[in-house]
């Protein structure tokens, strides 16, 4: 739903993660958030959300009074779960709006 979003607690760094029933293929994924300065996504294909590798990590733009909609293309990227680490904001508290994971 675009009126529900997940904050942090104002302290770094925060993570959420996102599981899958099975290991899935995944092409892409894309975030909508607000006021996030680093993230770093990472990914498990064990059964049970342990074992991350680092995928991505990278450095938002910031647009005040705007979501930051960000796309990363991810080839021959598997992934039972996803991590998604904010380690630094632009300020105290961030949201994370929407995550999408397309394959």
């Amino acid at each position: 739903s675009s009126k529900t979003f997940w904050t942090t607690t104002g302290m770094f760094p925060q993570e959420l993660i996102i599981g899958f029933p099975k290991c899935v293929k995944i092409n892409k994924v894309a975030i909508q958030c607000y006021l996030v300065r680093t993230l770093r996504i990472e990914r498990s294909t064990s059964k049970d959300p342990v074992g991350f590798e680092q995928c991505i990590e990278k450095d938002l733009q910031h647009r005040e009074g705007q979501l930051q909609m960000e796309e990363f293309p991810l080839p021959e990227f598997q992934a039972t779960y996803l991590r998604f680490i904010i380690k630094s904001a632009f300020d105290h508290f961030v949201s994370v709006h929407r995550v999408m994971a397309e394959g």
